[in-house]
C-alpha cells in the first residue's frame, strides 16, 4: 500500500540536534543564543516530499506538541468528507448554539440561535480560523463537540496519525489535545490527495462576512512562490504553528513548523525550509501516499432548533458542483441579512442568509518572500482577564516592554504569559503588551496592584 510506503519513508527515530544546528535554528527562528533552549523546547518541524513520501528534513518530528488551530485541518477534512458523501451540501445551514457562540476569539460572531451555510463555515475556518464556527459544525455533524472530537481522533488513526488525540474541533487550549509534526504532515497530504475538488479553499486570501473583511492568517500565500495553503495556529502553550503545502512544476512538498517564537519568526523559518528543500523534491508522481479510510459516521443533527434549516437542506441537490482545481487568489464577499424562520416549536429563530459575490483573480506569486507581516497571526489569544502594561505603534517596543516587566516581576507573573494584540486607531496599527492566564478578575487586579507597587503602570481588563 502507498500508505505503508509513506510510513517507511518517515522514520520515527528522533533526530539529535548538533550544537551548530541548534544555533542555526535559533537564527532562523529569530532568536538570540540565550533563548535557543527555550525555543527548542517547543520547536518541531518536518518537510515531506508529497510525491514520494520521503522525509527531506526532520527535527523533533515525533515529539508531542499542541496543534492549536492546526486542529481545524481535521475539522475541515470531515466537512469535506461530508460534502463528498452527500450528507451535507455547501448550502446546508449550520445553527450556532449558545455554547458555540460563546467561544473566545477569533470568531465570526454569529449570535446564538442564528445559522450560516457550510460554505461560510469553511471560509471562516480557512481564513479567520473562527473558533465559534468550528464548534458549531462539530455540534451539527457529531451531535456534540465532544463526540465530534472522538470522530476526529478515530479518523486520525485510520489515516495513520498514531500520535494524535483531539478533544475539541477548534484547537482551543486543552492539555489532552496533542499531535506531532509528522502526523500533521500526513493530514496535510491527505487533504490534498483525498479532496482535490475542495482543496482550493485553502488558497482563499480573504472573505467578507457582513461588515467584517477577514484576511487569511497564512501570510505566506502570495509571498512565497508555490505556497497554496494550508493552516496556521497559535496558543500560548503551542507557540506559532504552520503547515504549508507547496507546488512548483511537478515538485510538491508539505512542511510543518511548530513552536515558533512569533508569527514572523515562524514564517521566515518556513520560507527557508521551502527554499532549501523544494528543489530536492522528486518531480515524479508516485500516486496517493495516504490510504483512504471509510467515511466517518457523521449524522447531521435535526433538532427543534434547526428543523427548519434541515428541511430546507433536504431539498437541495445531493451532488455538489465541482470546484476549480486552482484558485491562487480568491476574495469572497457574503452580503448578510437576518430573517425570521419558523421553528418546529412554533417560535422563530434568526437565520443569517448570504448571497455570495466571488471575485477570482489570477496573479503571479511573488518570486521571493516579501517583508513578512510583523503582526502576530494568532488563531486565538488568551481569553478571560489580562493585565496590560503598555501600548505602542511598534511591535518590537511592545515585546520589549513585556520582556522588561517579566524580568522586573518574575514572581508576580510566574503563571502568566506575555503576548501582543493589535488595534487600529486613526489608520495606525498599535500593539498592546499584555499578560494573560488570569482565571478571575480578582487575580488580574491583584497582579496589577502588585506591579504598581513596583512602579509598573498597568490595568486589568477582560479579553
Amino acid at each position: 500500500m502507498r500508505q505503508a510506503s509513506l510510513v517507511r519513508h518517515l522514520p520515527r527515530s528522533p533526530i539529535s540536534l548538533k550544537p551548530f544546528l541548534a544555533l542555526l535554528l535559533a537564527a532562523t527562528l529569530g532568536l538570540g543564543a540565550s533563548e535557543a533552549a527555550a525555543a527548542n523546547s517547543r520547536y518541531a518541524a518536518i518537510v515531506v516530499d508529497a510525491n514520494t513520501g520521503k522525509t527531506l528534513f526532520s527535527a523533533n518530528a515525533d515529539a508531542q506538541r499542541y496543534p492549536a488551530s492546526l486542529t481545524k485541518m481535521m475539522t475541515l477534512y470531515l466537512i469535506f468528507e461530508g460534502l463528498q458523501s452527500g450528507k451535507i451540501t455547501r448550502n446546508t445551514r449550520v445553527p450556532f448554539s449558545a455554547s458555540a457562540a460563546a467561544k473566545p476569539p477569533t470568531k465570526l460572531g454569529v449570535k446564538a440561535g442564528s445559522s450560516v451555510t457550510v460554505e461560510t463555515i469553511v471560509y471562516a475556518l480557512v481564513t479567520k480560523s473562527a473558533n465559534d464556527a468550528a464548534a458549531a459544525i462539530a455540534e451539527y455533524l457529531g451531535g456534540s463537540e465532544e463526540n465530534f472530537a472522538r470522530i476526529m481522533t478515530n479518523k486520525a488513526r485510520r489515516l495513520g496519525m498514531s500520535d494524535t488525540t483531539f478533544r475539541n474541533a477548534s484547537g482551543l487550549p486543552n492539555s489532552a489535545q496533542h499531535s506531532t509534526a509528522r502526523d500533521l504532515a500526513v493530514l496535510g497530504i491527505a487533504l490534498r490527495e483525498h479532496f482535490p475538488q475542495y482543496y482550493s479553499y485553502f488558497s482563499t486570501r480573504s472573505f467578507t462576512f457582513g461588515r467584517q473583511r477577514m484576511g487569511n492568517h497564512n501570510k505566506l500565500l502570495g509571498r512565497v512562490q508555490g505556497v497554496d495553503g494550508i493552516k496556521t495556529g497559535y496558543t500560548n502553550a503551542s507557540g506559532f504553528n504552520l503547515v504549508s503545502s507547496v507546488k512548483s512544476g511537478d515538485r510538491k512538498i508539505v512542511a510543518v513548523v511548530m513552536g515558533g517564537a512569533s508569527g514572523r519568526a515562524r514564517d521566515n523559518h518556513m520560507a527557508e525550509l521551502i527554499k532549501k528543500y523544494l528543489p530536492k523534491a522528486s518531480g515524479r508522481d508516485g500516486g496517493d501516499l495516504v490510504a483512504r479510510a471509510e467515511p466517518a459516521d457523521l449524522r447531521p443533527q435535526i433538532t427543534a432548533d434547526n428543523a427548519a434549516t434541515a428541511v430546507a437542506a433536504a431539498v437541495l441537490p445531493k451532488r455538489n458542483a465541482p470546484t476549480p482545481d486552482s484558485r491562487p487568489e480568491l476574495a469572497v464577499e457574503l452580503a448578510t441579512a437576518e430573517v425570521e424562520a419558523p421553528k418546529a416549536s412554533g417560535k422563530s429563530v434568526k437565520v443569517v442568509t448570504e448571497v455570495a459575490s466571488v471575485e477570482q483573480g489570477y496573479a503571479e506569486v511573488a518570486p521571493t518572500p516579501a517583508a513578512l507581516d510583523a503582526v502576530q497571526t494568532a488563531s486565538t489569544q488568551p481569553s478571560g482577564w489580562v493585565v496590560q502594561i503598555a501600548s505602542s505603534p511598534s511591535d518590537a517596543e511592545a515585546k520589549a516592554a513585556l520582556a522588561k516587566v517579566s524580568k522586573q516581576a518574575p514572581t508576580i507573573l510566574a503563571d502568566a504569559s506575555g503576548f501582543t494584540s493589535t488595534f487600529n486607531k486613526g489608520g495606525i496599527t498599535y500593539y498592546r503588551a499584555r499578560f494573560g492566564g488570569f482565571a478571575t478578575k480578582t487575580a488580574a487586579w491583584d497582579a496589577c496592584g502588585a506591579l504598581k507597587k513596583k512602579k509598573i503602570a498597568c490595568y486589568a481588563v477582560q479579553q
